[in-house]
């Protein structure tokens, strides 16, 4: 016999070295990098209405999830290197 889902369960991950948590409540699945707020989230409906919505779905919390550190830094310009001031 299985038990009801009624209450939010958390568990923590290791993905390619990092740490996350995974929390199973009644309205979803949410995936977090540990010690942050935000991160990727998808609803049961989503997850089981087939694979055109989950792809979508998918697209869509990937769209909304928090930046990684290393695309953040891929992103950003060069700096332009400090020139020392003439006298």
């Amino acid at each position: 016999m299985t038990t009801k889902l009624e209450g939010a369960l958390k568990r923590e991950i290791v993905i390619d070295g990092a740490a996350y948590t995974v929390t199973l409540d009644p309205a979803g699945l949410k995936l977090v990098p540990k010690g942050r707020r935000k991160g990727y989230e998808l609803e049961w409906s989503a997850f089981i209405s087939g694979d055109a919505a989950l792809a979508t779905a998918l697209n869509a919390a990937m769209a909304s999830a928090p930046a990684s550190s290393e695309s953040a830094t891929k992103n950003q310009p060069p700096k332009a290197p400090v020139k020392a001031a003439r006298k």
